[in-house]
């Protein structure tokens, strides 16, 4: 069963590289046995570098089931997440994550993944992360607590 939901995730992939959408990247989200999200990488055809395959599949499924709480579901996706990608499984409690390359596959093919993977290990050739403005964030975070509001 795993393997024909990577087969869907690599239709996805192959449709929007047929047309022009983006990389090689699709998506499926499986939850109880049925597929609830879909997605391809769609960059350029949005002109927006967060339109990654996995992204998508989450904002439909999220649609779909209209929750922002994944919890039981899957994916399946034809490469390994990058780390925005991951981050965005991880907020939306995705419980385990099938991918058919690697990010050395990736690399090869000339994404610039590896950059990303070196920030997270505090490179010193990576982009500087700077605190700054600390007070006023902090003032905008005790305003939120004090409001009434829903914890995501």
């Amino acid at each position: 069963m795993e393997k024909e939901y990577m087969l869907e995730a690599v239709k996805e992939a192959l449709f929007g590289i047929e047309n022009k959408h983006g990389g090689p990247f699709g998506c499926v989200i499986v939850k109880d046995g049925t597929i609830v999200g879909r997605g391809h990488n769609r960059v350029i055809l949005n002109n927006d570098p967060t339109c990654h395959g996995e992204i998508e599949a989450i904002r439909d499924a999220c649609k779909n089931l209209n929750t922002f709480d994944l919890s039981g579901c899957s994916l399946y996706t034809t490469a390994e997440p990058c780390p925005m990608c991951l981050g965005a499984c991880l907020w939306a409690n995705i419980k385990e994550v099938f991918y058919g390359c690697n990010r050395k596959d990736t690399e090869d093919i000339g994404f610039r993944d590896n950059v990303f993977y070196k920030m997270l290990d505090k490179n010193e050739d990576s982009m500087p992360l700077i605190e700054d403005h600390k007070k006023e964030c902090k003032d905008l975070f005790d305003k939120y607590i004090k409001i009434e509001h829903s914890l995501y």
